[in-house]
């Protein structure tokens, strides 16, 4: 019976037409159990990628020398797959639109087995392989990276406005969560088997197995996914675009850089507190950070449904400014003491570094909130276009947002690891690296505020959802306020000028 389930899952028509999900009475009447299928998937593809894109941030903590990599080296190989999965978010959002969402996230599981099986075989042969070889399966292990955008265009399509802030930030969540699941099973394996890393090489190798065949089963094509390389290029066109993507390498930037660093700087400091294993040590802690901004994600897009993504993201930044100060005070601290890193020291670190994994998270979920209200709202000036005309338009330009802002954000990781280099090439600390965090999230405050906090970008009439009479519901805005039509014409008229200069 299970075998005929699965065969029917299998031949059944993948290919969706005409999907509304603005349509109320179509989504309680079966397509919400549609788009959770999509989503639960499209979720388990995303946090394998995620975790194979974080692999060597693992593989670093079992490379000791007899590997012949340094530890300059390790931040440049960390550096170089952050950079190759940015880079790829970019054609990755295009994919869904041509090849399918289904189709597409049976492929970028599919596709990672090769570097996953390569990490295996270098990680089994300490000192026969050089720094060329890991630098270039890190780049591959890159592809991981760009399932995000794939999976967030994808799941962009397949829900109503009214819930993008939930499932975008479950969706992005859950991929996120790969990060601290692959450094947990890492401790595991550090912990039974310190000398086996090709362990955890094994155990994803599977986990890609399953999330492929899940994906073929379970997983649909939209036949109107409408990212494309015009949407691209316009968006470029638009301030709000590169506003966003400054605002996204100070949110995911932090969670992906310091989910690659963290380990690293763990393990630097407890070797200079001269604790006897750090790297088991490291990776006792590690995961924690990533795990906890992981969680909380998807409630960061549920807060900005509720009181606005410019409010929260307001909020978090300021936070992280004094979160980063935490860092900055602690390795002041250690660099007028000769450098030496105390127990009060290594517990500041691990302070500062959760509390900035626990608000990055909290601010992807309500960065991404924004971009579909942006647009939403844009294509209110839009008057070439009738109804269904300026929701085709929201959807496509959001989609091609969502794969720059991912790329954006994912070289703010690059930045993080070199920056990061950097400071312990010129003093042998990190302090330098946290000055810059600090100050870039205090811009990132001043930004948000100034664009998405102190002015509601109001929708008057959405493109999408049904618009029944003088009686509707308030329409939605960035910051959360409610407005009604003749607001959005009178008392909110110059915020609607402006959001659209």
């Amino acid at each position: 019976m299970a075998f005929a389930d699965l065969r029917a899952q299998l031949t059944r028509d993948h290919t969706i037409t005409d999907w509304d999900p603005e349509d109320r009475v179509a989504w309680d009447n079966g397509n919400a159990a549609i788009a959770k299928r999509n989503l639960i998937w499209s979720v388990i593809c995303e946090h394998v990628g995620f975790s194979i894109w974080s692999l060597f941030s693992v593989m670093a903590l079992f490379m000791g020398p007899e590997y012949g990599i340094s530890m300059d080296q390790k931040f440049v190989i960390a550096a170089t797959a952050t950079l190759v999965g940015s880079c790829l978010r970019i054609p990755y959002t295009q994919a869904t639109a041509k090849f399918g969402g289904r189709n597409w996230a049976i492929f970028s599981a599919v596709v990672l087995l090769i570097p996953t099986g390569l990490t295996m075989m270098l990680m089994m042969n300490p000192g026969e392989f050089g720094f060329g070889w890991f630098l270039a399966v890190a780049a591959i292990t890159g592809f991981g990276g760009g399932n995000f955008a794939s999976s967030m265009t994808n799941i962009n399509a397949f829900y109503p406005q009214r819930l993008k802030g939930w499932a975008l930030g479950l969706n992005a969540g859950g991929g996120n969560i790969g990060v601290p699941v692959v450094q947990v099973i890492g401790l595991l394996v550090i912990w039974l088997a310190a000398d086996q890393p090709e362990i955890v090489c094994a155990i994803y190798l599977v986990a890609l197995a399953v999330a492929g065949i899940g994906a073929a089963l379970y997983m649909d094509n939209l036949d109107h996914q409408t990212a494309s390389g015009r949407a691209m290029l316009d968006c470029l066109k638009y301030r709000d675009t590169w506003l966003i993507c400054l605002l996204y390498i100070g949110t995911f930037g932090s969670f992906i850089g310091f989910g690659f660093a963290f380990g690293q700087v763990l393990n630097i400091s407890f070797t200079e507190a001269g604790v006897a294993k750090p790297a088991l040590a490291a990776a006792q802690i590690v995961w924690i950070g990533p795990l906890l901004g992981s969680v909380i994600r998807p409630y960061g897009g549920k807060l900005a449904d509720r009181v606005g993504g410019g409010k929260v993201t307001l909020y978090t930044f300021i936070a992280m400014v004094f979160s980063a100060a935490i860092l900055v005070v602690a390795g002041t601290i250690a660099d007028n003491n000769g450098k030496t890193i105390t127990g009060a020291t290594l517990t500041a670190f691990i302070i500062g570094f959760i509390l900035l994994f626990l608000l990055s998270g909290l601010a992807n979920g309500s960065v991404y909130k924004i971009i579909p209200t942006i647009w939403e709202h844009k294509a209110q000036a839009q008057s070439g276009l009738n109804s269904l005309g300026k929701t085709k338009w929201s959807r496509s330009m959001s989609g091609a947002l969502i794969g720059i802002a991912g790329a954006a954000g994912g070289l703010g990781g690059v930045g993080i690891n070199l920056v990061l280099r950097a400071s312990y090439q010129s003093n042998k600390s990190a302090t330098m690296a946290f000055w810059v965090f600090m100050l870039f999230y205090v811009l990132a405050a001043v930004v948000t505020w100034w664009f998405y906090a102190r002015r509601p970008i109001v929708i008057a009439e959405t493109t999408d959802l049904a618009v029944t009479g003088a009686h509707d519901e308030p329409a939605p805005t960035v910051d959360g306020t409610a407005s009604t039509g003749a607001a959005a014409e009178g008392t909110d008229k110059q915020a609607t000028k402006e959001a659209l200069a």
